[in-house]
C-alpha cells in the first residue's frame, strides 16, 4: 500500500499554560503533561494534515478497534536542555525506525521519518520551557499510535491516530531494586511480538510483576518461554550482567526488544575498553557466579531509567545479594550516556541532535 503524507503542520495554541503550577524540582515520572501535543490521523490510505493542539482528551467510539484487537504501539524518548538552554534529542532516528518496525509487525501504517522528526521538533520548540534541568530529570516523550476505525470484525483497522505527548519527569527508579527470576510466566514467545513496543506486551507483564511485589521484589527477570533456563529481560528493560570484569547481555530476538540504551551501552563499553559479550545467559550461570563471588553487577537498561542497578535477586525461594562496589560499570556507563545527552561531553558517535 502506497502511503502519502503532508509535512505542513496546523497549530492551535493553548489559551493558558499549566507550567507555573509545576514544581520542576520534585517531579514524579510521567504524571504531569505539557500544554500541547502532536496529533495526526491516518485515513483513506494516507496520513492527513498533522496538528499541534492543546493537550486534551481523545474521543473514541466504543466500537473502535483499539479496544477489541489491541493495535497499539509506542516509543519512549527524552529531550534534554544544556546549561546554555540548547535543546537536544538522543538517537531519535532509532526511535522512529523502531516505531515503524513495531507498526509493520502489527499491520499498522509506517510513519515517514522526516514527517515524524518534523512534528517532534516543532512540538519541542513550542514546549522547550517544559524541559527540566535538575539532575536526573528530562522531558519524557511518548509517541504512540493506535487503531481508531470501528467494527467488531477481527481484522486490521483502516484508520489510526498518531500522538506525541510530553511529560517532564524526574528519575524513573530510586533506591534499591530487588528482582525475582520468573519460573512460570513468559514475557513473549518465538514468532510473537516481543521485539515490538506493543501495548499488550506490557499488559501481560503486570500480573507476574504484581505477584513478585507481593513477595517483596520490585521487578521480574524474565526467562525464556520454552525452558525458563535463560534470562532475557529485567522488567521492561534490557538486562546486563557483569561477571568479573566482563559485561554480558543477551542477544535480541523475536522475544527481546532491540533497546536503544542497550545498543548505546555496548558501544560506549567498547569505546571505554570494557570487555563485552552478547550471548545467552543461563540462570544457573547467574546463580553460580553469585555463589562464587564473580557476579559483580546486575542492572537494567532502558530509556526511562538509563541504568537501573539491581541490588539482589530471588530464585526458588532463596535470595542472592549483589556486592556493594565503590565504582561500577553501570554508574560509569550511565554518566557517559547522560553527559552526551545533556551536552556535557563530546559525542563521538553522532547520537545527539540539536533541536534549537
Amino acid at each position: 500500500m502506497a502511503i502519502t503524507y503532508s509535512e505542513e503542520i496546523q497549530l492551535e495554541r493553548a489559551k493558558t499554560t499549566k507550567i507555573d503550577s509545576v514544581d520542576f524540582n520534585n517531579l514524579a515520572f510521567g504524571k504531569i503533561f505539557s500544554d500541547h501535543m502532536f496529533v495526526c490521523d491516518f485515513e483513506d490510505g494516507k496520513w492527513q494534515t498533522p496538528k499541534i493542539l492543546p493537550y486534551q482528551p481523545i474521543t473514541l467510539q466504543p466500537s473502535s478497534k483499539i479496544f477489541h484487537y489491541g493495535q497499539s504501539i509506542f516509543e519512549g524518548m527524552k529531550a534534554y536542555k544544556d546549561e546554555n538552554g540548547g535543546v537536544f534529542l538522543f538517537r531519535p532516528i532509532d526511535n522512529c525506525k523502531r516505531l515503524n518496525i513495531s507498526a509493520k509487525r502489527l499491520a499498522m501504517p509506517e510513519i515517514p521519518e522526516d514527517y515524524f522528526m518534523n512534528g517532534l521538533k516543532e512540538l519541542l520548540k513550542i514546549e522547550k520551557d517544559w524541559i527540566p534541568t535538575s539532575e536526573g530529570s528530562a522531558l519524557y516523550i511518548r509517541p504512540f499510535m493506535f487503531a481508531t476505525s470501528e467494527g467488531f470484525h477481527a481484522s486490521p483497522a483502516d484508520s489510526y491516530k498518531l500522538v506525541i505527548a510530553f511529560a517532564p519527569s524526574g528519575p524513573y527508579f530510586s533506591g534499591d531494586v530487588k528482582v525475582l527470576i520468573e519460573e512460570k510466566y513468559s514475557r513473549s514467545a518465538n514468532g510473537g511480538v516481543g521485539f515490538a513496543k506493543a501495548g499488550g506486551n506490557y499488559a501481560g507483564q503486570f500480573y507476574p510483576t504484581q505477584l513478585a511485589k507481593e513477595k517483596g521484589y520490585q521487578q521480574v527477570i524474565w526467562t525464556d518461554d520454552n525452558t525458563h533456563e535463560y534470562i532475557e529481560e529485567a522488567g521492561a528493560m534490557n538486562i546486563f550482567v557483569r561477571i568479573k570484569d566482563t559485561l554480558l547481555t543477551v542477544p535480541t530476538s523475536d522475544r527481546i526488544l532491540d533497546g536503544i540504551t542497550r545498543k548505546s551501552i555496548l558501544k560506549i563499553a567498547e569505546d571505554e575498553g570494557i570487555k563485552t559479550e552478547v550471548r545467552k545467559i543461563k540462570v544457573s550461570e547467574l546463580i553460580e557466579a553469585s555463589e562464587n563471588g564473580s557476579l559483580k553487577e546486575l542492572f537494567g537498561a532502558g530509556t526511562a531509567a538509563v541504568v537501573s542497578p539491581i541490588s539482589g535477586f530471588g530464585f526458588k525461594g532463596k535470595n542472592y545479594v549483589l556486592p556493594k562496589l565503590e565504582e561500577t560499570f553501570g554508574a560509569r556507563l550511565k554518566k557517559r550516556i547522560t553527559d552526551i545527552q545533556t551536552n556535557k561531553a563530546e559525542d563521538p558517535f553522532g547520537w545527539r541532535i540539536k533541536v534549537c
